[in-house]
């Protein structure tokens, strides 16, 4: 059923709600559209339009699946970067082993396209969740879902709610990154009684430990590496107290996109325990990477040996007006690019058919509908032509487009990504 849904997606028809696509392809399903294979720049798309790198989108995905094979890490990227099922399916095409989601609404999508495994990285006490959860259990053997505790009582609202379930919802121990961390239990004592409450839940199984090591505070790698060594050990004083013993495999979970690599330290010297271990990446970013937060970060920067990233993202805005040598505007804003991190950047300018850098232009401000451009004395830009705009922290790109045309090099549109956010 999952993938009849996923097929379904070309049968979509393309009109009004999708922005950025050719006015005359109304009436067209997305697969048609894509079976023309238009041109980005010459086919009728109007800006702004948000375009997905295809050469760049599939270098990412083998990129990640390597590095995962070769630390013998498990990998669930997480979803809510992107929110798009064909995606999803890409990526565990490249030997993922679930996706990683944050609230219920994003598990209902994932599962109406059939992904079978899923970690939800948030405690979830909401009762009518809970219980189409348990039906989902119920309904399908090979479904897996895995999510935090990080309280007593949201155990304790996880069992009323899920009383006569017919299956135990595994669940791992959140610990915090640090006291002035996000969620998360903040002392290895108070997991310890989490993890006994769990264990007088009946419709609860304690599967393993996780945690966020984004969260840390003042986050460097030395405090990375302690927090990591924290939760590895909480990960062998739980077993050692007998909390895993009905398990098959003890889940032990971090790995945002900044970090992954002390993840991947920390994970290689955790101790033997007395069952096998899944050792779960969940870095999510690096399916789009970015211009701005994630590339400065990522740790492909510290590890250049392991390969880079690429952004595959670029936003293509048009020079609506040149009031001054000094300024200008393009007419894309908050409503089409990510600026809770960085604003946008200005790379490449187009004009009849010609693309340069943008020398001499830079994103000042955004308004609703127009971003604010800086032009130098260097900087040749007039009215009409396009401006290619880097993204920064694709969290919130996706979840501006509910259908980013995929491009190749050449701007042949070559695919079409839905997002469901």
């Amino acid at each position: 059923m999952g993938m009849e849904a996923l097929a379904r997606l070309a049968d979509e028809r393309v009109d009004h709600r999708f922005k950025g696509l050719p006015p005359d392809a109304d009436g067209l399903t997305v697969g048609e559209l894509a079976a023309q294979r238009r041109n980005l720049f010459t086919g009728g798309f109007p800006t702004p339009v948000l375009a997905l790198s295809a050469e760049r989108l599939e270098h990412n995905l083998s990129l990640m699946e390597a590095y995962a094979a070769r630390h013998g890490l498990a990998f669930a990227p997480h979803g809510k970067t992107s929110m798009a099922p064909q995606l999803f399916h890409r990526q565990i095409e490249h030997g993922a082993w679930g996706i990683t989601l944050a609230v219920p609404h994003q598990v209902r999508v994932a599962r109406a396209f059939g992904i079978e495994r899923v970690f939800l990285a948030n405690e979830l006490v909401d009762t009518p969740a809970l219980r189409w959860i348990a039906s989902e259990l119920t309904a399908d053997p090979s479904f897996r879902f895995v999510c935090y505790v990080d309280s007593v009582r949201g155990v304790r609202l996880m069992d009323a709610a899920l009383r006569g379930a017919s299956r135990p919802l595994d669940v791992v121990v959140e610990l915090a990154a640090g006291e002035d961390a996000r969620t998360g239990v903040r002392t290895e004592a108070e997991c310890a009684a989490v993890a006994e409450a769990v264990a007088a839940a009946p419709t609860l199984r304690l599967v393993g430990v996780a945690g966020y090591e984004g969260e840390v505070p003042r986050a460097d790698p030395e405090r990375v590496q302690a927090w990591l060594r924290r939760l590895t050990g909480l990960a062998v004083e739980l077993d050692r107290a007998g909390h895993f013993k009905d398990v098959e495999e003890i889940v032990v979970s971090a790995g945002g996109s900044a970090w992954f690599d002390a993840v991947a330290d920390a994970f290689a010297e955790l101790p033997e325990l007395s069952l096998p271990v899944l050792k779960l990446l969940r870095s999510g970013a690096y399916v789009s990477h970015d211009d701005g937060h994630y590339r400065r970060l990522t740790p492909f920067n510290r590890v250049s040996e392991e390969g880079a990233l690429e952004p595959a993202f670029r936003l293509w805005a048009q020079v609506v007006s040149r009031p001054s040598p000094e300024q200008a505007f393009v007419n894309a804003g908050k409503r089409d690019a990510a600026y809770d991190l960085d604003l946008p950047f200005a790379q490449v300018v187009r004009r009849d058919g010609a693309e340069r850098p943008a020398t001499g232009v830079s994103v000042t401000a955004l308004s609703d509908q127009h971003a604010w451009l800086r032009t130098g004395r260097e900087a040749d830009l007039e009215v009409g032509d396009w401006v290619g705009l880097g993204l920064s922290h694709p969290c919130t790109s996706f979840d501006k487009w509910q259908l980013i045309p995929v491009a190749e090099a050449d701007g042949t549109v070559v695919d079409y990504i839905r997002t469901f956010f």
